[in-house]
């Protein structure tokens, strides 16, 4: 039996060749800028940081046009795992080693808001993007769990009470394989489908009289008492602006752009399967990630396909053939879906800061940008889009304190940005596969 993607061109004119576009249910084609407009707000980037902080300034009563060089979702908000990841990149202990425990306690108490902000969004608006809750951690090794056990020691003084570790011999109420040693469980985790989810918060922003203007690339800004965003065919003349172009950022913002690194990662989805069958390989219904430095992640879709992703492309580089990386990693997991085809595989970018904590600050006093979010950007984005038009809306304070923390370039600039970086993860790598 053939084991290769039956889709190669996406069947959603504009978006990759995804199993979210082909079941994408909002498939409106938004027009593109022409001739001069205004707004009190631009925002760069229809993504999730983008519309996430264009819902946040309509509800407050702010014209907003959003400007998406593509398709709403187009880049990583409509091609990841899907999976509600409560926290950061980098864990809470590692933020007060860095920071200060002062630091660490306020992005403590922001934590949780990122999966809170999407279920209150899809109960609102009446969202329609298959939300469950749930998430697993799978530990290979007595070390990841002791090392699970003491972040969920250290979450709990942040006031998280949805975690519980997991046995190897309990394993099987969330997965079934025989790979792991045991886990944690998140009651607060989830999954979602991520593009839907973007659509339906871009519809939000349209029923509040927001503007949404795709294949509108911005290609330069004039900034003046009023910024004006110019696109090939038109213009934004507006009182604030917002870049939110993460992984996706062209060349016109280096301040951004020369600080963070495109990363790919890569998920394929099997046929559906039989519903007995996708119910018993993960019987609870909870999306799973692992504990390696490079991870795997997988979770059902509401079409009973397994949807497998992992995989790693420093620069944004990837691999000629997808299933050819992700596919054995999915039969280590699940060797019941040997003879099982697949049906789509993709891949997408997401932005990557040297120090894994999302970038956040302003280019003037009107010109706000947060990119960055390092693996973590399904939650993270929607805190931080909602706090972008906090401080739009004169309430800075917790912009300031995430504009506070040190952003650092990459050694070597981006000539060495890539091997380096590739170097750092062969060694960590190495430490997963030796247990150590």
């Amino acid at each position: 039996m053939a084991h290769g993607p039956t889709q190669t061109i996406s069947d959603n004119p504009g978006h990759t060749a995804s199993w979210y576009a082909a079941s994408a249910l909002d498939r409106r084609v938004r027009p593109l800028l022409q001739g001069e407009t205004q707004a009190d707000v631009c925002v760069i980037g229809a993504g999730f940081t983008g519309i996430s902080a264009a819902l946040e300034l309509s509800e407050r009563g702010y014209s907003v046009a959003v400007l998406e060089a593509e398709r709403i979702g187009f880049g990583a908000s409509g091609r990841n795992g899907g999976q509600i990841v409560n926290g950061y990149s980098r864990d809470l202990k590692t933020i007060a080693g860095r920071y200060g425990q002062g630091k660490a306690a306020q992005l403590g108490d922001m934590s949780l808001e990122g999966g809170a902000i999407i279920r209150r969004r899809v109960a609102k608006y009446a969202i329609n993007c298959d939300l469950r809750d749930g998430g697993f951690f799978a530990a290979f090794t007595d070390k990841q769990m002791r090392e699970m056990e003491a972040h969920k020691r250290d979450w709990e003084k942040y006031g998280h009470p949805g975690l519980d570790m997991v046995s190897r011999q309990e394993v099987g109420r969330y997965v079934a394989t025989e790979r792991y040693a045991g886990g944690m469980i998140d009651r607060l985790g989830g999954h979602i489908h991520p593009l839907n989810l973007v659509l339906g918060e871009a519809a939000a922003v349209e029923s509040l009289g927001g503007r949404i203007f795709e294949r509108s690339r911005v290609i330069g800004m004039d900034q003046g008492a009023r910024a004006v965003v110019r696109t090939a065919d038109g213009s934004v003349s507006a009182r604030y602006v917002l870049i939110c172009g993460n992984a996706y950022l062209g060349p016109q913002f280096p301040e951004i752009s020369g600080r963070m690194m495109p990363v790919s990662s890569q998920v394929l989805t099997t046929e559906p399967l039989d519903a007995a069958l996708a119910e018993a390989l993960l019987p609870a219904d909870y999306c799973v990630e692992d504990a390696n430095y490079i991870l795997d992640y997988y979770r059902r879709t509401a079409d009973n396909r397994i949807l497998y992703g992992g995989g790693i492309g420093y620069g944004g580089r990837d691999p000629s053939d997808i299933p050819a990386v992700i596919r054995p990693n999915m039969l280590k997991t699940f060797p019941q879906l040997a003879d099982v085809k697949i049906d789509h595989a993709w891949s997408g970018n997401f932005a990557l800061t040297l120090t894994r904590i999302p970038h956040i600050g302003r280019l003037s006093p009107t010109v706000y940008f947060s990119h960055g979010d390092s693996g973590h950007g399904v939650t993270t984005t929607h805190l931080l889009g909602k706090i972008l038009g906090e401080a739009v809306a004169g309430h800075a304070g917790r912009f300031d304190i995430w504009s506070s923390l040190p952003n650092l370039t990459f050694p070597g600039g981006k000539t060495f940005r890539v091997p380096l970086t590739v170097l750092g993860a062969w060694w960590y790598g190495m430490r997963d596969r030796l247990g150590l």
